[in-house]
């Protein structure tokens, strides 16, 4: 795909100034469904080359069956030794003040535009920084993924896991009052999408939802898609490659997206857990996760929401050691300990 000179400049001169270097050095991004199984295939290489810290954290695989005969894998984090209960006052990741017998937990849902992103069995970052920082017990959740299982193969998956982890809190060492669900990108708008299931079939209560650059809406980048003479900048997430994304996860023939696959489809969105909402100021899903927050916050539903200046989409993943990606990450993980220990101290 071309890049308009124009086009680059403009996005160039609204990066934030530390994120200049790694924004110049972008790749540019190729079609990962021209071989989604190669694409897979070479993310997994990746991660395997840089191993994830495990220090301090155990976790067990679990199969859960599912209707159709399958099976649901999904990996349980926790403080190693803790065996459900809060590590020591003093220790690290505790909240200060906090006892008790069971720990929150946090279904994470990955990201990878519903295809891809999946991490190899045990190394989930998130789910490790998660575990050691809040602490909490999190559930890491390998729904099926498209274009071979299209919409609501994973979203049901997720929500799937939400039940059986609700169902066996107690043996997990969970606190079934809190129980939040949390993804970045498509991971995030699953976790709105669970949300929406959870109350509308009278399921397990959320205490949180948190959704980070969320991907919510399938009308992002539908105008970008119908222009055959644009082209965005192509080191960067754009509205045609959101458009892709959505092209090869909802049902072939698809007019209008249900509210479980795009949750800004949803007409009614009271009575959903509080959110907090995440965005990144270069992103093309950044307007629709502004203008969900706001909706939320119409309908009654505490939300916080937090726009990080002059970032890309996934900017983190190269420039993890600036300090706008550190604050992000200390933002959304804060937010998600002060919603899980309501009633403990904690630094945000």
């Amino acid at each position: 795909m071309s890049v308009q000179p124009e086009m680059t400049d403009r996005t160039a001169r609204r990066v934030h100034p530390e994120l200049v270097p790694a924004f110049e050095s972008l790749p540019q991004l190729p079609d990962p469904y021209a071989d989604i199984e190669a694409t897979r295939q070479e993310f997994h290489e990746m991660l395997a080359t840089f191993p994830a810290d495990r220090t301090g954290v155990c976790s067990e695989r679990f199969g859960i069956p599912r209707a159709d005969g399958g099976v649901l894998t999904v990996e349980v984090y926790r403080p190693e030794g803790a065996a459900g209960a809060v590590p020591e006052e003093g220790a690290s990741g505790a909240a200060p003040g906090c006892g008790g017998d069971a720990l929150p937990a946090v279904l994470h849902f990955h990201g990878g535009g519903f295809a891809l992103g999946r991490s190899l069995p045990g190394q989930d970052r998130v789910a490790l920084e998660l575990c050691r920082e809040l602490p909490a017990v999190v559930l890491t959740v390998e729904y099926r993924l498209a274009p071979e299982h299209r919409y609501p193969a994973g979203v049901e998956d997720c929500y799937l896991a939400l039940e059986w982890a609700a169902g066996r809190a107690a043996e997990l060492g969970i606190d079934a009052g809190r129980i939040a669900v949390a993804g970045k990108s498509a991971g995030g708008g699953l976790s709105a999408a669970v949300a929406l299931m959870a109350r509308d079939r009278g399921g397990p209560a959320l205490a949180f939802q948190s959704l980070c650059v969320p991907d919510l809406d399938d009308r992002v980048g539908a105008d970008e898609a119908a222009d055959a003479e644009g082209a965005g900048d192509a080191r960067v997430l754009d509205g045609r490659g959101v458009q892709t994304s959505w092209q090869h996860y909802l049902p072939e023939g698809t007019a209008t997206a249900e509210a479980y696959a795009a949750p800004a489809r949803a007409l009614e969105l009271s009575g959903l857990p509080p959110a907090h909402v995440l965005v990144c100021d270069l992103d093309p899903m950044r307007d629709a996760g502004l203008a969900y927050a706001r909706r939320l916050m119409d309908a009654g539903v505490p939300v916080t929401v937090r726009n990080v200046p002059g970032a890309w989409h996934g900017f983190e993943l190269y420039a993890a050691d600036t300090r706008v990606a550190k604050e992000m990450t200390a933002h959304w993980t804060g937010q998600l300990r002060v919603a899980l220990y309501p009633v403990c101290p904690a630094v945000v």
